[in-house]
């Protein structure tokens, strides 16, 4: 017999064409590529957890006992908005959002972004909460504390991340129909096919109802009205692969939300158009780049408390907010996350309106209102991990630009009543932040961060007076930038088996926080503080026992007016519309797949209405429940009740005038999934 060796080697010759063959056919048919899209931005970086960050999952999201983003948002103690009220019954432009009892004055002082997107009013700086559909969001990541950095201006008192569910989330087709006691609905759907590589997502949703009364009965009169409310919004959102790195992620939105507030004719309306278009590229140069347009309008009608008849019609508010951002991660080393940078925002908007005679009718002054407010910044940021111990710091440079202001008034047979231009102005404005995370053991974390953020004042508080009859609240164009200075430390505990805890101290001072100051009875005009500070305490728990769970948030806040600087020393007093304590536990068992009971118990503590502390809003504490139940593979029962307990939430209160906020509410419907 021969020698194997030697067969071998006959063979070689043979073998090499077509081991030669094999290659090349390797080479012209290569291994097809796998491209997944996410509809997402840029992955987090190691030092985000080095901030007090609260991350709402989607089963926490559509399971709220209203259904209304700022419900869902709620749980997590700390959050607000200026009045109590949610946004079926409250006046559009009084829904900015804070973090921390920061006060405010109706402008939001925390970032909201959807996909990236700043979502405030180019005018007004209030979120159209309305807008948001909680069933088409994935997850919410909120972060409390100042946003520099890449977050953008506007981010004062946190930020605030609203994230798209993709196509695999909501499934081919999903709907849900529901209605309450009172005959109100609420309807939503989505479509959501995938499109090759990448996928699109229409989605709808209408509420509508007769609305509550705002109003208590013993102050109700022939005109008081129902807080009714008719809203839609819609939107289309589609996510495909550009290469094997990039993903492009475009987005067109519409809504219109209109409203009626304690009388008969006070409507108010809230309009808007967006467009947004994104390119994430997660290469070894990581890209995230965004450009975005809205266009939105707002009217609203005052009618006259004594004889309630409008007094002021709000006609038109047009403005417009285009902005973009930049970011690029380039490969540094495997320690180290860079990001550089630069975002831009332009809102410009002018106000129109009508002062009508409350005893003839006739329209006695035409007002125009308006200008033009800019932010462009410069950011780098470096995260770098040195063993266990990770550390982050950055800077950010902001040019912001207020131009092209003016306020005018003429008579109705067109006498100019008052014309002002107001000069425009401009400054530099250096902000920071910085951070560290270190791990103890496996089961304890310690993280520690300093930040300072900024805030422009926006063009209704610039230029825009507005009366809820018989107060009048001025503008004031010499507004300056609010600023704000922090620190913070936390641990976090993992306990094991589904038990977390997340301990945070902070102590946040805002320079030129902008108030609504009272200057006399009937007058208040807004006006930069001198500060603001609040220190506090945040806690945050999760234990999960097989099919329960419970989730609790706890946010206390020592927060004062400190100087002088107004005619009226608010100086030691607690800023308007601010808790002092706010929680919130959530408690939830799914016995079996596709069943959930869950309730919610939140409490805010007392606040004041007004800077001087002289009108009191009461402490309230309300009961929410949810519950799904399977009824077959694609339908689902719903039930849900707002303020079980029927509360009395009283959201404003102004020298004994008082507004409520919404009683017993028990929602019933079907939800379709396939």
């Amino acid at each position: 017999m021969r020698n194997p060796i030697y067969l071998t080697l006959l063979f070689i010759p043979l073998a090499t064409p077509a081991v030669a063959q094999a290659q090349e056919d390797a080479t012209l048919k290569p291994d097809p590529v796998v491209i997944v899209v996410t509809g997402t931005g840029l992955a987090e970086t190691p030092a985000a957890p080095a901030y007090d960050v609260t991350e709402i999952a989607r089963d926490q999201i559509v399971s709220s006992a209203s259904g209304r983003i700022e419900d869902v948002l709620s749980s997590v103690a700390g959050f607000q908005q200026f009045r109590r009220s949610d946004s079926r019954s409250a006046n559009p432009s009084a829904q900015g959002v804070t973090l921390r009892a920061l006060g405010g004055n109706a402008t939001s002082r925390a970032a909201v972004l959807l996909d990236g997107v700043p979502m405030a009013d180019p005018f007004f700086g209030y979120i159209p909460l309305s807008a948001i559909s909680p069933e088409g969001l994935g997850a919410i990541r909120v972060t409390r504390g100042g946003g520099s950095g890449p977050f953008g201006a506007g981010a004062l008192a946190g930020t605030i991340e609203l994230t798209s569910a993709d196509a695999a989330t909501l499934g081919p087709v999903s709907a849900s129909v529901l209605a309450n006691q009172r005959g109100e609905s609420e309807a939503s759907a989505s479509i959501a096919p995938q499109l090759g590589a990448g996928f699109a997502v229409f989605s709808g949703r209408w509420d509508r109802g007769k609305g509550f009364f705002t109003t208590p009965t013993d102050q109700r009169v022939p005109a008081t009205a129902r807080a009714a409310f008719d809203s839609w919004a819609i939107g289309l959102r589609g996510v495909a692969p550009v290469s094997e790195a990039f993903e492009l992620q475009a987005r067109i939105a519409a809504f219109d939300d209109r409203r009626t507030l304690r009388f008969g004719g006070a409507d108010s309306a809230s309009l808007g158009q967006d467009a947004s278009i994104r390119l994430v590229g997660r290469g070894a140069w990581q890209v995230d780049a965004l450009a975005y347009v809205q266009a939105r309008n707002f009217r609203n009608v005052v009618v006259s408390t004594t004889r309630f008849v409008p007094v002021l019609d709000q006609r038109n508010t047009p403005s417009t907010g285009i902005g973009g951002k930049l970011e690029l991660r380039p490969p540094v080393g495997p320690n180290h996350v860079l990001r550089v940078g630069a975002d831009f925002r332009r809102s410009s908007g002018a106000l129109q309106e009508d002062a009508i005679s409350a005893f003839t009718g006739a329209v006695t002054e035409r007002r125009r209102a308006g200008g033009t407010n800019s932010d462009l910044g410069l950011f780098v940021e470096d995260d770098w991990t040195l063993g266990p111990l990770v550390l982050t710091g950055g800077l950010r440079a902001d040019r912001s630009v207020v131009s092209g202001g003016f306020y005018s008034a003429k008579t109705a047979a067109g006498s100019v009543v008052s014309d002002v231009h107001y000069a425009g102005r401009s400054d530099w404005t250096l902000t920071y932040r910085a951070g560290a995370t270190f791990p103890v053991s496996d089961s304890l974390k310690l993280r520690t961060a300093a930040y300072s953020g900024l805030r422009l004042p926006t063009l209704n508080e610039l230029y825009r007076p507005f009366v809820v009859f018989p107060v009048v609240t001025q503008a004031n164009a010499a507004l300056e930038n609010e600023k704000l200075e922090g620190f913070e430390a936390g641990l976090d505990f993992a306990l094991g088996q589904g038990a977390s805890v997340a301990l945070t101290a902070f102590d946040n001072r805002v320079e030129k926080a902008i108030a609504n100051v009272t200057l006399a009875p009937n007058l208040r005009q807004r006006q930069n503080l001198p500060a603001i500070e609040a220190q506090g305490i945040e806690l945050a728990t999760s234990l999960t026992r097989g099919a329960l769970r419970f989730d609790g948030s706890l946010a206390y806040t020592d927060a004062q007016v400190t100087g002088a600087g107004t005619s009226l020393s608010l100086d030691g007093k607690r800023p308007a519309q601010t808790p002092a304590w706010a929680a919130s536990g959530a408690l939830s068992w799914r016995p079996a797949e596709g069943w959930l009971a869950s309730a919610t118990l939140r409490f805010n503590g007392a606040q004041f209405e007004d800077d001087l502390e002289t009108d009191r809003l009461p402490p309230v504490t309300t009961l929410g429940v949810y519950l799904q139940a399977p009824l077959s593979h694609r339908f689902t029962l719903v039930l849900r009740g707002e303020n079980l307990t029927d509360e009395t939430v009283i959201t404003r209160n102004s020298g004994g005038s008082i507004d409520l906020g919404t009683p017993r509410t028990i929602w019933a419907g079907i939800r379709l999934g396939y």
